[in-house]
């Protein structure tokens, strides 16, 4: 099976450090596959809110949901580690867009996994997608 392959820019506009927590170890003694994608949504809430914005509101009243992840894992993370998440907007189309994430062990800056979201925006009110908010456009459109 050929591994996934996640193309990310250079740099990210925005990060957020996170520490891997006792809860977030596995059976292996690491960093476990559900507790990364945790560690994602917290990034995502945190570059959401840096920017005016919320999973329930971004902008016009339109929430997110999420509609694809994919993640590469690169390397283990452990007990005590900081992780650097960064975050950036890509493929920004007509009801949806593309969050990728960057995560890397802030000691060593050993890379541990790139991820890519893909969000549809949501009027939770009606429970059908909407198109890209007005405000979210112009804050990351091209």
């Amino acid at each position: 099976m050929p591994r996934l392959n996640i193309e990310l820019p250079e740099t990210l506009p925005f990060y957020t450090e996170l520490t891997v927590r006792i809860d977030d170890i596995n059976y292996g003694h690491h960093l476990g596959h559900d507790s990364l994608v945790s560690l994602l949504h917290e990034a995502r809430l945190r570059f959401l809110r840096h920017h005016g914005f919320s999973e329930a509101d971004c902008g016009d009243g339109s929430g997110i949901v999420l509609a694809s992840l994919e993640v590469a894992y690169q390397a283990e993370a452990f007990l005590g580690d900081t992780l650097v998440i960064a975050v950036g907007v890509d493929s920004l189309g007509r009801s949806g867009a593309d969050l990728l994430y960057a995560v890397h062990r802030e000691s060593d800056r050993q890379p541990i996994a790139r991820a890519r979201t893909g969000i549809v925006f949501f009027d939770y009110q009606t429970r059908r997608p909407r198109r890209v908010p007005q405000a979210f456009r112009e804050r990351f459109g091209a």
